[in-house]
């Protein structure tokens, strides 16, 4: 079984024409190499956000308002 943070079998390509294929969303193949960039920093960020440390007492905000 692969890591959290290990890249996807075929690389983020390979993640971005399946997942393309899946939601039935057409892509221009000149769009690829972008869309992997934003997957790449989005992940990053991601990680970040996942690694903080958060007490045992956090709890989930039951309701978000502005």
């Amino acid at each position: 079984m692969s890591e959290p943070n290990d890249p996807p079998p075929g690389g983020l390509d390979a993640y971005i024409d399946a997942a393309a294929g899946l939601l039935a969303i057409p892509l221009d193949p000149a769009w690829i190499g972008a869309i992997g960039s934003n997957l790449a920093v989005l992940r990053a960020a991601a990680d970040h956000v996942a690694a903080f440390p958060l007490p045992d007492e956090a709890d989930a905000a039951p309701v978000y308002e502005a």
